[in-house]
């Protein structure tokens, strides 16, 4: 009979998978807070709400080491990551995901061990702390595809990372237009480029002087806007310099360093994005993109709510932008800049030109080209590379 006050362990039931592991607090929590964005929080499904943690010894050779694996999926897309280890009993568990990313969050710098206990249990022990969390059967976990070794492209992650915070606000919100919630993502064997478009905006990048294996003529992919919010938090959080991509007919697959994010890929005909854009937008006018962001926001505070509405004036040398609604007033602001063409009158949604704005940065200048009031306005950086071709088109609004 065990004294008072010590409580006694419950085993494994005889039959059941094992598994015990020390791990860093600090590599736990890092990998941790690359998953748990994936998992649901709101589902019908329960086991979706957790981690799915699998421990493996390593071989026994110098560059093999144990490791902890950590998998996340909503069933649409999945992050499996991992850590360096101590493994005492291999095996694999469920844990709820949120709660021990927030445990883990209040625990002290040191050593994490975790147990997998009867029924299912798992037993979390740092320092003086001692918790019990109800896991979930490991078999109920969905399958989660593995990497494919054969075919895959190597891109510049830089390179990616760049594309997707220039293109990723001009994807549609609206669940109806199904092939506008991803980007076009197109690759030769030479270049690399992205296209995002909601149909009243579309920005396109393309970068030149690439040198990507596995790719004849062109390959063009659409990936989802929540797969692209994910790679772009992965690439935020690397030193990794090459993104390893590959696809097979369901399925786009994406690893950066030891850590792998799938996705379903949106199925569907982009539209034909080469069709609108602009041609023969014959008059510009360059500005500094900092002096321009201040005025439209200034502006912008006097529109009218649901449109978003501004006036951008052109005359000689001179560039107003100006708003007005019944319920807030009116306001003007002018940028003395070189322009020379005929006077021209366009109105644009504010909310659309601020976008280009925080994604070229406010450093440099901005051209602004324009056909007519009726024609697509485009907008790209004046001072780019050469190999690094970025525009902006945006359709203009009656006012």
């Amino acid at each position: 009979m065990p004294s008072a006050g010590v409580e006694q362990e419950r085993p494994v039931a005889q039959g059941a998978t094992t598994m015990e592991i020390t791990v860093s607090r600090q590599d736990l929590l890092r990998e941790l807070s690359a998953t748990q964005s994936v998992v649901e929080r709101k589902t019908t499904i329960p086991i979706l709400s957790n981690f799915l943690l699998e421990a493996g010894q390593g071989d026994g050779n110098a560059n093999s080491t144990d490791r902890l694996t950590i998998t996340a999926t909503d069933l649409d897309q999945s992050i499996r990551t991992s850590c360096a280890a101590k493994v005492k009993k291999p095996g694999a568990c469920t844990i709820p995901a949120r709660k021990l990313f927030d445990y883990v969050k209040l625990l002290p710098d040191g050593d994490i061990s975790i147990k997998l206990m009867e029924n299912h249990w798992v037993q979390i022990r740092s320092g003086r702390s001692n918790t019990k969390m109800v896991g979930m059967a490991r078999a109920n976990f969905p399958q989660v595809p593995e990497f494919p070794e054969n075919g895959l492209t190597q891109l510049a992650a830089a390179s990616v990372k760049g594309m997707i915070s220039k293109t990723i606000f001009a994807i549609s919100n609206e669940e109806s237009r199904y092939t506008l919630n991803g980007a076009l993502l197109i690759l030769k064997a030479e270049s690399l480029a992205m296209v995002a478009t909601d149909g009243h905006r579309l920005a396109h990048l393309e970068k030149t002087g690439e040198s990507l294996k596995n790719i004849s003529g062109e390959k063009k992919t659409l990936i989802p806007r929540k797969a692209l919010a994910e790679l772009q938090s992965l690439l935020a959080n690397t030193e990794e310099d090459v993104l390893d991509f590959f696809d097979d007919e369901h399925t786009l697959f994406f690893r950066l360093g030891h850590r792998v994010l799938t996705t379903r890929k949106l199925t569907g005909q982009f539209p034909n994005y080469e069709a609108v854009l602009p041609r023969d937008n014959n008059k510009f006018v360059v500005v500094r993109s900092e002096e321009l962001m201040g005025s439209i926001q200034r502006v912008a505070q006097f529109a009218d709510e649901r449109s978003g509405a501004i006036k951008i004036r052109l005359e000689q040398n001179e560039m107003k932008i100006s708003s007005s609604s019944t319920e807030s007033g009116e306001s003007e602001d002018t940028i003395e800049t070189p322009y020379s063409f005929d006077p021209i009158v366009v109105g644009f949604n504010s909310v659309y030109l601020i976008d280009f704005l925080k994604a070229v940065g406010s450093s440099g200048e901005v051209r602004l080209e324009f056909k007519d009031a009726q024609s697509a306005g485009q907008m790209r950086p004046e001072d780019a590379a050469d190999d690094f071709k970025y525009r902006y088109v945006i359709m203009p609004m009656r006012i």
